[in-house]
């Protein structure tokens, strides 16, 4: 219903701010990381917003970014997740590392998050695998991460648990190839 809001920041209380567009004041919920990048009271801001309707409220969530939005509307999509905790992750975790969590498999650094426990963790890595890690899973500064994905499922298939798996990832050159990777990986954990 409502896409985007373009206005005036009238006040910030995290995690709700207040955006007055043309005298009509709209309070919008944001994660964290949209927060920190919000100009001062008073300045223009524009965010990208998903309207959520329930039995007892009707409530915006407004986004900087179309990934941290598209983020949001894929966690709330998952059974027993909702706005409140999607909020709680993109804010405890930028999309890329969410992501990148989600890519490798990684539970433990979404318990990290508050309100996320080891139930919900790997409910949310079963299902946002292929759909949030594949589309936004270019890791800015990791050109390799298809290929480190690719590797670190090989190294799982062989029998390797995902911490050793990971440890392994971590001492390749993030160019490296999906069969040079497999072979360093290799010889790094036969050490």
């Amino acid at each position: 219903m409502i896409g985007k809001l373009t206005g005036t920041l009238l006040e910030k209380n995290p995690p709700e701010v207040l955006l007055d567009c043309h005298g009509v004041g709209y309070e919008v919920n944001v994660p964290m990381s949209t927060f920190y990048n919000l100009p001062a009271v008073g300045e223009r801001v524009s965010l990208l917003t998903q309207f959520i309707v329930r039995e007892d409220a009707q409530v915006l969530y407004g986004f900087a970014t179309a990934p941290e939005r598209q983020a949001f509307r894929e966690l709330i999509k998952i059974s027993g997740v909702g706005p409140r905790t999607a909020l709680s992750v993109l804010s405890g975790m930028g999309v890329a590392d969410l992501a990148q969590a989600i890519s490798l498999q990684e539970a433990g650094r979404l318990v990290k998050v508050p309100g996320i426990g080891k139930k919900t963790a790997e409910r949310l890595l079963l299902e946002l695998k292929g759909k949030l890690g594949a589309d936004m899973g270019a890791v800015p500064g990791h050109p390799g991460s298809d290929a480190q994905a690719d590797i670190q499922q090989a190294l799982l298939a062989l029998g390797y648990n995902e911490k050793e798996a990971a440890a392994a990832l971590k001492a390749l050159p993030s160019d490296v190839g999906v069969s040079d990777g497999i072979k360093l990986a290799l010889k790094a954990l036969a050490k």
